[in-house]
């Protein structure tokens, strides 16, 4: 019997200031970090003001963790210790796995109208696979799989995962999450199958719609205080996640506009967390050892050595 999902809770994205003055939004990456596990982190960086991000993330070191960067409009120019240079451009993904300990640099820029949308996720490393080697790889849009839903219509965008027989490029994420950019179109009912016992949420970025039916009266925010009235706002628009609990699937209905989010799902950990910046360990001990390495210029390991 397929056991339907329910809201665990949702939360609104708060304003926060990242790398060297970027304004974004923050979804997940406040409170216990086993709320979303494996996922730590969830960043929408949209703006079309270009002073809120043109001065960017400068290089800035990475361990324990990876980070997969979707970029809808404007272009984020890369860099990193191994030597890669590129752009992701609308439409893009890229997967960065830290590994070991990487240091690089991401900065945005706006489209010709001065418009920058995408996100960046952070997924964990589990401790045996914390100090592997660094590496990433890009995808470009055209590689990024389209498929529609026969029955209500939604447009969905694979990044990773598998939608029917067809397969997302991002296929060598540790935790092998499910990334879907989804659109589900005016009046529809769009459901979609997810892994039991899988943390899954999902983040709205444009229009509104209805998660699971919800008939709970109240969300919470990250300090357990209630402020969103799902008998009021059943409707759940944008810069909200929904964190679902457990279940076979997912169901989201729209009213007389579309709605569209990111629906993301991983397997988690359930190991402990050591977390400062953007080091991510198992132990405290890890922890001071990644920034003594930083101070004496060892942090970046040389493969085979």
């Amino acid at each position: 019997m397929i056991e339907p999902r329910h809201i665990r809770k949702v939360v609104k994205g708060r304003p926060t200031v990242e790398g060297a003055g970027v304004r974004l939004h923050r979804a997940i990456g406040f409170g216990s970090p086993q709320l979303y596990d494996p996922f730590l982190l969830l960043d929408d960086f949209s703006s079309s003001v270009p002073s809120d991000y043109v001065k960017g993330f400068p290089w800035h070191p990475h361990r324990g963790m990876e980070t997969i960067t979707y970029v809808l409009r404007g272009e984020v120019e890369h860099g990193d210790s191994l030597g890669n240079r590129g752009v992701i451009a609308s439409g893009d993904v890229q997967w960065m796995t830290a590994g070991s300990g990487i240091v690089h640099q991401e900065m945005p820029r706006g489209d010709a109208q001065g418009a920058l949308q995408g996100f960046q996720l952070w997924a964990n490393l589990p401790a045996a696979r914390k100090m592997m080697d660094p590496r990433y790889r890009g995808v470009a849009s055209g590689h990024i799989p389209e498929v529609t839903d026969d029955r209500s219509g939604a447009r969905i965008r694979i990044v990773a995962g598998r939608v029917g027989a067809v397969t997302g490029p991002v296929r060598d994420v540790v935790t092998g999450p499910e990334y879907l950019d989804v659109t589900v179109p005016p009046a529809a009912s769009f459901n979609h199958r997810t892994a039991r016992g899988h943390t899954v949420f999902a983040y709205v970025f444009e229009g509104r719609g209805v998660f699971c039916q919800q008939k709970d009266p109240y969300g919470y925010d990250e300090e357990g205080a209630n402020y969103f009235d799902m008998e009021r706002d059943r409707l759940i628009g944008p810069r909200h996640l929904v964190l679902f609990g457990d279940g076979d699937s997912v169901n989201v209905t729209t009213e007389e506009a579309p709605v569209r989010f990111l629906l993301v799902s991983g397997e988690p950990i359930r190991e402990p967390v050591a977390w400062y910046g953007p080091i991510v360990m198992n132990t405290q001990e890890e922890l001071r050892t990644a920034f003594d390495e930083l101070e004496r210029g060892t942090f970046v390991k040389v493969r085979g050595r």
